[in-house]
Parts: C-alpha cells; sequence; structure tokens
C-alpha cells in the first residue's frame, strides 16, 4: 500500500444491507498458524480489521472461533467516530452457537455497554438454563429447531438496523453463509507464508459456489489485502 489509498472509501459498504466476510489466510490457504488466525497477520491487516469493524453495525462469529480467538466486546476507536455518527461507538458481536458452549460469565457477556450488547442466535436444541443465563446479560434470539438457520438470523440483525454485517469467521460458518447465499463480499489477506499442516481452509464445510468480482487489490510487506463482490450482490 505504497501510495496510502483511502481505505475508507475503498472498503465503503455499498448498501445497508451487505455482508461481508473478512479472512486472513497463508499463501497455501491455511486459515490459521498454531489454532489462531493472529499468526497470520501483519501490520496491514491489522489496520483494515480495524477499519471493517468501525464501518459495520455488527460483527458476527461462530462461537469456536469467540472461543478461541478469545473475543470480548469490541473497543471504540477515535478513528472511528467520524465513521460511527448515528450509531453506538462500537459494534455489538453476534454469536452463532448451537448449545451456548460460551464462557457466558467472560467479557463478551459481562463487559459489554447497553448500546452493543452483546446477541446470541441459538437453537430450541440449546439446554433451556444455558438460554436463560445467556439473557441476563445479552440479547438471546432462537433461530432453529437443532441448528441456526442463518437466513432468520440475518433478518433478525437488519430488523434491528443492524444491516452492514462483518462476519469474522470461522471456516465452518463462512461455509455455511455462503452455501445459503448469504455472502456479498469477501475481503481476504494473503499472508507471505507457507505453513503446511492441517489448518482449514477459510471456507470450511457445505460445498457452495459463486462467481466472485475482483474490486481492488492493495500489497504492504509482502501481504495482498483483496477485496471481492459476488456477481449479482
Amino acid at each position: 500500500m505504497t501510495e496510502e489509498p483511502d481505505l475508507v472509501a475503498a472498503y465503503g459498504y455499498p448498501r445497508a444491507a451487505w455482508l461481508r466476510l473478512n479472512m486472513v489466510s497463508s499463501a497455501d490457504g491455511g486459515a490459521w498458524l498454531k489454532g489462531v488466525s493472529g499468526g497470520l497477520s501483519g501490520a496491514g491487516d491489522k489496520r483494515i480489521f480495524g477499519l471493517l469493524r468501525g464501518l459495520a453495525d455488527v460483527i458476527l462469529a461462530g462461537a469456536a472461533t469467540v472461543r478461541v480467538e478469545g473475543y470480548g466486546p469490541v473497543e471504540p476507536r477515535e478513528s472511528w467516530r467520524a465513521l460511527r455518527v448515528g450509531r453506538s461507538a462500537a459494534p455489538p458481536i453476534a454469536v452463532v452457537t448451537r448449545r451456548l458452549d460460551l464462557d457466558l460469565g467472560g467479557p463478551l457477556f459481562a463487559d459489554t455497554e447497553p448500546s452493543a450488547r452483546t446477541i446470541v442466535f441459538t437453537t430450541e436444541a440449546a439446554p433451556k438454563d444455558r438460554r436463560r443465563e445467556a439473557a441476563r446479560s445479552a440479547e438471546v434470539v432462537v433461530a432453529g429447531d437443532e441448528r441456526v438457520d442463518l437466513v432468520r438470523a440475518t433478518r433478525e440483525l437488519r430488523a434491528r438496523g443492524l444491516g452492514r454485517i462483518l462476519c469474522e469467521g470461522g471456516p465452518r460458518l463462512n461455509a455455511q453463509l455462503s452455501a445459503a447465499g448469504l455472502v456479498d463480499e469477501l475481503c481476504l489477506t494473503v499472508s507471505p507464508l507457507l505453513i503446511g499442516g492441517d489448518a482449514a481452509r477459510i471456507s470450511n464445510g457445505i460445498a457452495a459456489q459463486h462467481a466472485l468480482g475482483l474490486a481492488h487489490v492493495l500489497e504492504e510487506d509482502g501481504f495482498l489485502f483483496c477485496r471481492y463482490v459476488r456477481e449479482g450482490a
């Protein structure tokens, strides 16, 4: 990124209802290093990661990602002030979890501001006592019997005025969103690393094929920052 591009213009949402995936992978396609994605990241990726959070209405993540990456509430940034006029200072986190196997006493539940309360999408099959406990500090939405209906979940977010959805994975949730035809855009950082091993790809699960158009490629220190938009989105 030698010419200091206008990243806000480059990554601005094209419309109010839009679902964006943001992922990092190694050059050989691995979605994590030593179990977490942070080992693949760099300074430029972290800047874009922060900007995408600031632009989003809500951040969507699967339960496994929340557990492994140690999610807490999003901390507001001064650089987001102009981006978030008329919205909460930071976007809330929305978690997809079939069984509510989360730390319900952890920061993601205990330390959120009322304006950015955590949202939990779960199922009828989730233990009722866990649902009651989660509801003490989060907004719990039952969106399916055995599996979370992601079409319904995105509809529920948009009904709350949270239409610009940033999904941070993980790979299984990405695959489910893609199979449901819900992904409008992929922001992919390609890290200049070969890692081998058994790390999943950024989309891992149900097969689905969608043609993508390349909106831009930026580069810094060997990292590639690619933005793809689904054809017809």
